[in-house]
């Protein structure tokens, strides 16, 4: 058994704190209160220090990244108190795998990774079992996974026997663990799905008390649209909806704002939310930046359109616009030694023009690097994330460092950070941690997680200024004084 002896204990709900003793045995809470005398087999002497339920990061990209097999530690995330993260978002999961392919995650990862052995979230789950994890993952199923599986790189709305397969491959995935669906509507594959599809969607989510959350259809000007859409399908089907990374686009703060207030005034019984960061940078595909009607079709498809003869120069007059100076590149598969510069340096060195550079950057790349934007209005999207609509979440995988990719502070961040801005904005210790904490548990029905009582399991954080100094995943100590020990205690999160 374990003892944490003597922190003032903030156990989730927005209760105020209390000075107390957490009594851990095997992967649970066993008691709360006072154990002077109690025999254990560890005490964590916490005098002076709070303790919290570990942190849910609601909106990940480990699994997009595949760094859940190539770096299973995940220990980013730990080090900053979070405990359980949920992957599958934007359209693009791992599973299911109709066709046994990881297509919808190109834009991310490197599927030559991995071994894909599975097909059905069942057996995707039941691989991951067998893996070692750091912390706790729970997915949902990527709509566009599905979608593309079953009609490729066209754009068109299904047919009647598609939706029934569509439909049919959903409520098995649900079934089999998944705790949700989401959609990318901001992507090619996701782009121009009906409202009518998306509502079927909504309405399996609902069916099964899981989360239907979305990557908005158009974050800039049409910002104010997508939320309306998106705020009807939630009322509509009563399904627990989550808009992704909901975050101020620099330039279209009027909007955003419009936006939110459409959040924070939604009928009354909609379950809506939505996730964001207290960062200013957004991460892309570097493909993202090509004008929309070059974004068309698979990653060699666009490929082909950007080096066929004549249309470079449409592309580059139809370029969206953007500051070379605020793009980094955070990869670029083939050159390390592109990883950190601007697009400026790269353009300087090349002797090009900012759009001539990036197009020159996609073609080396074939398509495969990802940058950081800092395209983001920090302080309207912090504001936001101070209403009660909002949950916390890096949108970011944990990498593994080294030269071939730009550290993100998303990743080791976003938490404490958070709080920081919480205090700056006169919310309460106990309100910001119920937010990272059970307000995303019961979002996602996590049962006996996010919370600090008797039974519940031990994923508890210890922290000291908003940093974690010993972080408990299972009932096992995986973070301590600071330092994260090499011990893999996570579960997979099945859909209850």
């Amino acid at each position: 058994m374990i003892l944490i002896k003597d922190s003032v204990v903030v156990d989730g709900t927005g209760k105020p704190g209390q000075k107390l003793d957490i009594l851990i045995k095997d992967d649970r809470i066993a008691a709360i209160g006072s154990f002077p005398n109690q025999k254990v087999d560890v005490v964590i002497d916490a005098l002076g220090l709070t303790t919290t339920p570990g942190f849910i990061d609601v909106n990940t990209d480990s699994d997009h990244y595949l760094s859940l097999f190539t770096n299973p530690a995940q220990q980013d995330f730990l080090l900053q108190g979070v405990t359980t993260i949920i992957g599958g978002h934007c359209g693009s999961s791992l599973a299911p795998l109709i066709k046994g392919t990881l297509e919808s995650i190109r834009k991310w990862g490197d599927t030559s990774q991995i071994n894909v052995n599975w097909n059905t979230m069942a057996e995707f789950l039941k691989v991951l079992d067998s893996l070692k994890l750091g912390l706790n993952f729970g997915t949902l199923v990527g709509h566009s996974t599905i979608r593309r599986s079953l009609i490729g790189e066209d754009n068109r709305d299904l047919s009647f026997k598609e939706l029934d397969v569509l439909r049919a491959v959903v409520r098995q995935a649900l079934e089999d663990g998944a705790l949700g669906i989401s959609t990318g509507l901001g992507y090619n594959h996701g782009r121009n799905t009906s409202y009518s599809e998306i509502k079927l969607i909504a309405e399996l989510a609902a069916a099964y008390n899981a989360v239907y959350a979305t990557h908005l259809r158009n974050e800039r000007e049409g910002v104010v649209d997508a939320v309306t859409e998106t705020i009807a399908v939630a009322h509509e089907t009563g399904a627990r909806t989550l808009i992704s990374h909901f975050r101020a686009i620099t330039g279209n703060g009027e909007e955003f704002e419009d936006a939110l207030r459409l959040i924070e005034n939604a009928p009354s019984g909609t379950n809506i939310h939505f996730d964001g960061y207290p960062f200013d940078y957004s991460i892309l595909p570097i493909y993202t930046l090509l004008p929309p009607w070059a974004q068309q079709g698979s990653m060699e498809t666009m490929m082909k359109t950007l080096t066929e003869a004549g249309s470079e120069g449409e592309i580059i007059r139809t370029l969206p616009v953007f500051r070379a100076q605020d793009i980094t590149i955070a990869s670029a598969p083939g050159f390390d030694y592109l990883v950190g510069k601007t697009l400026t340096d790269f353009g300087r060195s090349q002797e090009l023009t900012q759009k001539e550079s990036l197009i020159k950057l996609m073609k080396m790349t074939k398509l495969r690097a990802v940058l950081f934007k800092r395209n983001i209005d920090l302080s309207l999207t912090v504001k936001a994330l101070m209403s009660e609509r909002s949950l916390i979440a890096s949108n970011s995988p944990s990498l593994l460092g080294g030269k071939n990719v730009l550290e993100n502070e998303r990743a080791v961040k976003t938490f404490p950070t958070f709080l920081e801005r919480a205090k700056e904005f006169n919310k309460s210790f106990e309100w910001a941690i119920k937010k990272v904490t059970s307000d995303a548990a019961i979002l996602f029905n996590l049962q006996d997680r996010g919370i600090i009582k008797e039974g519940a399991i031990a994923d508890l954080v210890v922290l000291s200024d908003n940093k974690a100094v010993h972080v408990f995943v299972g009932g096992k100590i995986v973070v301590q004084d600071g330092i994260a020990k090499d011990l893999f205690n996570g579960k997979v999160l099945r859909r209850v």
